[in-house]
């Protein structure tokens, strides 16, 4: 697999970097490749989708949707203490901040809203949740998405 330089320049849609889905705060490189850049556009394609819904119903005509963490390598997923086979490492997963949980639950409504009016199923759609520090969890594979939603504390 060809390794993709970073260019923080380099869009992967309207409105996402290929920096902002590969920022790390480890200090560790954090490369994808080309397979896990094309996921992460994928991503992306739902992305603009919830950023479009959002600011049409909710927001204030051109809020961001903000992404705490995409694409990790499998040093940065062990420094951060991601799952062993988390989708962050193919570039199949983001985290996207909240600021509560009413956010949360309207992003989530809007993913849910997108899958169905698309016929195109996603991985994980999981509400996150540590402290007082809400996030979504958001994958969608290339095949086999499993659909699989939940609450986590």
């Amino acid at each position: 697999m060809t390794v993709v330089s970073i260019n923080k320049q380099a869009k992967l849609s309207e409105h996402f970097t290929l920096a902002e889905l590969t920022e790390t705060k480890t200090g560790i490189e954090n490369v994808p490749n080309e397979e896990q850049v094309n996921n992460l556009k994928r991503l992306c394609r739902w992305l603009e989708e919830l950023r479009r819904r959002w600011n049409g119903l909710y927001g204030d005509g051109d809020d961001p949707i903000i992404i705490n963490s995409g694409f990790r390598s499998p040093e940065v997923n062990k420094a951060v203490g991601g799952a062993t086979l988390s989708n962050h490492l193919t570039g199949c997963a983001v985290d996207i901040r909240c600021i509560g949980i009413e956010q949360a639950l309207r992003y989530a409504a809007i993913l849910l809203d997108i899958s169905d009016l698309n016929n195109e199923d996603f991985d994980e759609l999981l509400i996150e949740q540590k402290a007082h520090v809400i996030w979504i969890h958001f994958a969608v594979k290339p095949s086999c998405n499993r659909r699989r939603t939940n609450f986590k504390r």
